[in-house]
């Protein structure tokens, strides 16, 4: 029996508890690691992981059979899991419950992965793309870097 076909392409945002500036330059490769770890984990292949210190994008293909709900879940809790027993921090680090999931089409992976990598910049330069750092649906506007 041969395994299912599938191209599903998802980005997702998520921002830190109240968007603290929880995520230091010094731990975020490691807090990177740690959530593309857990995508393996979960059968995921990750395409790209970035952010600013106040959210994560993470972009992933996803296995049919995983709901993106349970995947957000699953990668937001280990990746706290870390912040909280492995990182000294001088509090407690939690993300917000919300999160923003979009599903991008195979020609528009290359744009959106280049958006996630280089998050940095774009926050710096004020050329956020507006739809895609959406993380609930009850915002008016695209969020401040």
């Amino acid at each position: 029996m041969t395994a299912p076909y599938h191209q599903l392409f998802v980005h997702c945002v998520w921002t830190t508890f109240n968007r603290l500036p929880l995520i230091a330059p010094k731990i975020e490769k490691c807090l990177y690691a740690v959530i593309a770890a857990k995508c393996e984990d979960l059968n995921c292949h990750v395409i790209a992981v970035g952010g600013v210190k106040d959210h994560v994008h993470l972009f992933v293909r996803v296995p049919p059979a995983l709901a993106v709900a349970e995947f957000v879940q699953q990668v937001k809790g280990a990746s706290s899991h870390f912040m909280n027993h492995e990182v000294v921090l001088d509090h407690a680090f939690k993300w917000q419950n919300g999160y923003g999931a979009f599903t991008v089409s195979k020609r528009s992976v290359e744009t959106v992965a280049a958006y996630v990598q280089n998050q940095k910049v774009h926050h710096a330069e004020g050329r956020m793309i507006s739809e895609l750092e959406r993380v609930g649906a009850d915002e008016d506007s695209s969020p401040s870097g």
